[in-house]
């Protein structure tokens, strides 16, 4: 009998997840950066791929995100694209991108559109970025909106803290959030912002609103892959659940293997190659004559 591909739900959209959120339905996000993880996640059925600017932190080693460039983002993109099927992707948009006009934030974009294959890019920020979000939009190129924290602004923060505390600042949060949905988003990152604030937030817009240290009343939740799957270094954030520890995993089987190469165990003959008889038997008498 041929092998029949499982079936599997119907490719995610911008629109679907507006649908999804007016249904009701509950959706999850999650980082990758590259094509083995990608495939998996998409696989496992999640809804939304996100390569976000945090491979800076946990693929390329730098403090913050700041230093990611646009190159390396559509590098990932690009790598991802290849092993992902059904779920949306979506392209952070690097520090830098987008903040010398109009025009340039577009040419940004549509590299992560054209060469990565991104369906959707994601900016962080506010009221402040409406222009560029309007503009994007008109150039029909999908914007997921991204408020509360925004790590880019780590310089200007001074440190990674929660936003939205204060009865002033939570109505800020308001006012970005309908302000991005009014400039046509399809979705809203919250990050590090009171349950109660992404509650008021999510029952006041129609696009999903993607959490991240906000409570679980926000339409769908994202966390970074690496910390998810215990691949991260130092301390985690409090909302981050570990769900497995990769790391442990691999350093055991790396330590194992290396013991087994260092004790002549490793590889094995049934892990080699030998010769066939005949070669063997014919290379044995040229060896022999060498000798002689």
């Amino acid at each position: 009998m041929p092998y029949l591909k499982p079936e599997r739900p119907e490719k995610v959209s911008a629109p679907s997840l507006i649908a999804s959120k007016a249904r009701g339905e509950r959706m999850v996000c999650l980082t990758a950066y590259d094509y083995p993880t990608a495939r998996i996640v998409d696989e496992a059925g999640i809804d939304v791929i996100l390569v976000g600017d945090s491979l800076g932190n946990v693929v390329l080693g730098y403090g913050n995100t700041v230093p990611v460039t646009l190159e390396e983002i559509l590098v990932h993109v690009k790598a991802v694209r290849r092993g992902v099927e059904r779920a949306l992707l979506v392209a952070d948009m690097p520090y830098g991108s987008f903040h010398t006009g109009a025009d340039d934030t577009v040419r940004s974009a549509l590299r992560l559109v054209k060469e990565g294959e991104a369906e959707a890019v994601k900016l962080e920020g506010g009221q402040k970025r409406v222009k560029l979000v309007k503009r994007l939009v008109n150039e029909e190129i999908a914007v997921m909106g991204h408020i509360g924290l925004t790590p880019q602004s780590i310089n200007q923060l001074g440190a990674y803290r929660v936003q939205g505390k204060t009865a002033d600042a939570a109505r800020r949060l308001l006012d970005d959030a309908l302000a991005l949905e009014d400039a046509g988003v399809f979705s809203i990152v919250l990050e590090l912002v009171p349950r109660e604030i992404a509650r008021m937030i999510t029952e006041s817009v129609k696009v999903p609103t993607v959490g991240i240290g906000a409570g679980v009343h926000c339409d769908i939740q994202v966390l970074v892959f690496h910390d998810l799957v215990g691949m991260a270094f130092g301390k985690l954030p409090r909302f981050v659940r570990e769900y497995a520890n990769l790391r442990e995993t691999i350093t055991d089987a790396v330590t194992r293997w290396a013991e087994d190469v260092r004790n002549g165990t490793y590889p094995s003959e049934q892990e080699s190659y030998g010769l066939p008889a005949e070669a063997a038997e014919e290379l044995n008498i040229e060896i022999k004559k060498v000798k002689t």
